[in-house]
Parts: structure tokens; sequence; C-alpha cells
């Protein structure tokens, strides 16, 4: 499959959010049609893409897996198709998440990074649906309430916010700004 592109970014070895930081600074140079190839390494670089086009109004094309190396394409919106970048409405810190869960309030915690890096560490009893597959689970969170969602930075998370409170889901909640800086109880088991 040959696809022209007007601009390549090199977004190898970053993780996330940095692969869409700089996919947003470049977006702005194109024209609307123009198409972007990032080039990334990390797994769930394919998920955050897809959501923040959707998010943006900007048309994800697809992903093409070479070695290690993911390409993503994506079409700059015109002004029409464009979107102003949403957030979640309802955020929560970690010192009020750590107290939550402290003080025996029933909360579920939906982790939306990948299966690897939850292996490496995840708040304990948390839920692991990465982006990329919550569209077709979200039947396993039918009973969740105080759904708290988070990831590594609260990018993620925020994206998988939005989804859930688009499919009717209540009380849901971003956790800003992610596992990066949590510290609370860590528990490694699969």
């Amino acid at each position: 499959m040959q696809v022209t592109v007007n601009k390549i970014l090199d977004a190898k070895g970053l993780a996330c959010p940095m692969p869409i930081v700089k996919t947003k600074k470049e977006m702005t140079a194109l024209d609307p049609g123009q198409v972007m190839e990032i080039q990334a390494t990390d797994k769930g670089s394919t998920a955050d893409l897809r959501a923040w086009a959707d998010s943006t109004g900007h048309q994800y094309l697809g992903t093409v897996e070479e070695g290690d190396v993911l390409k993503h394409y994506l079409r700059k919106a015109s002004a029409e198709e464009e979107k102003s970048e949403l957030k979640h409405p309802d955020v929560v810190n970690l010192e009020e998440l750590l107290n939550g869960l402290n003080g025996n309030e029933k909360i579920t915690v939906l982790d939306v990074r990948e299966p690897a890096e939850y292996a490496f560490g995840h708040i304990p009893g948390s839920i692991n649906i990465p982006l990329g597959e919550l569209e077709e689970r979200f039947e396993e969170l039918s009973d969740a309430e105080d759904l708290h969602i988070i990831c590594r930075t609260g990018s993620r998370s925020d994206f998988a916010a939005q989804k859930l409170t688009e499919k009717g889901f209540k009380n849901v909640k971003n956790v800003e700004p992610g596992m990066k800086d949590w510290h609370g109880s860590i528990d490694k088991a699969h």
C-alpha cells in the first residue's frame, strides 16, 4: 500500500502523551485535506491518535505496522469539519481518588493503559480495558458506579471518559495527572 503524505512526523521512542502533543503542533502547519504520517513505537498511540482525531474532526485513515514502527495516517480536517477539542468536564486529582479509595467509597477504577503498562503496576482492584478495546467492552462496566478513569498522564483517560459519557454512563470522572504520579498502593500481579 502506497500512501501519499504531505508531512512525516517522527514520534518514535516517545510515550503518551507526546505523540499526540507533537501531532497537534504539526497538524497546524498542514492545509485542510493534507495527510500526515506519524511514526511511533508506543503501542497505545493507535488508540490515542484515533481518539484524538475523532475528538477534533480530523480523519484517522489507518495504521500500518512495519516491524516495531507504527505508521499512523491522519487527514487534516477542513474548517467546516474541525471541532474544538473537548475535555471531559468531571476531573479528580490523584489525592481525591486516593482519599475516596481509603475512605472505602464505592469507586470503580478503570485503567485504560495497555496491558504491559498495567502489568508493571496498577491500582489494586482496578479493571484494565485498554482505550483501543473500550468500544467492544462497554458491557463489562454495566455494574460500575462512580467510575474513575486513569491512564499514565490523563490524556487517554480523558478520551475514555468522553466515550463512556456518550454511551450513557453516569458519574464518570477523569483522573489527572495519572499513574506516572500515583503514590498510593501498587499491584504488580497480573
